[in-house]
């Protein structure tokens, strides 16, 4: 039976581990497909700390454009961070409507997989930017929150403290 589930909070909340607990409890050999590009020295020692929590029972995919074309039919799936590839299909000149700059075709076709499917999301608290660039890219990535929090079958809030 096929189940989305999405995890959300705040950065450094406790949501990718949690995501990856569950994974592994309904699979001994889960799927982590990542969706950030490394921009940053930080941002990659990060990635590297993360790849090393995980242990070799996960199949590891990187992939920032086009989730949908890796076979995973039948498979348990984490997906970290659905945000994260949302700039790269970003364009400033785009209008206000839901899902613009082709966000939401990046993920439709993973519902259809008839896999579990356990997506990790950072919510955007916070107030409004200055940019107006900024302002634009923060409804894109809200709208695909809301794009597929509408399609779970179960959406998790991970708190400031971070889920144990």
């Amino acid at each position: 039976m096929r189940r989305i589930i999405l995890i959300t909070g705040g950065a450094r909340s406790g949501k990718s581990t949690y995501a990856e607990k569950l994974a592994l409890s309904l699979s001994p050999n889960p799927v982590y497909l990542a969706t950030a590009r490394i921009w940053d020295e930080e941002f990659r020692k990060r990635v590297i700390h993360h790849q090393e929590r995980r242990g070799p029972e996960w199949t590891n995919i990187e992939e920032d454009k086009e989730l949908s074309r890796h076979s995973l039919s039948g498979r348990t799936v984490l997906i970290d961070c659905i945000t994260c590839g949302v700039p790269i299909s970003f364009r400033p000149g785009c209008r206000y409507r839901p899902f613009p700059c082709r966000s939401q075709s990046r993920i439709r076709p993973l519902y259809s997989t008839g896999c579990h499917i356990y997506i990790v999301t950072r919510d955007r608290y916070g107030g409004t930017s200055e940019n107006k660039i900024q302002r634009k890219l923060r409804i894109c990535k809200v709208w695909m929150n809301q794009y597929v929090a509408s399609r779970a079958d179960e959406v998790i809030l991970s708190g400031v403290g971070g889920l144990q």
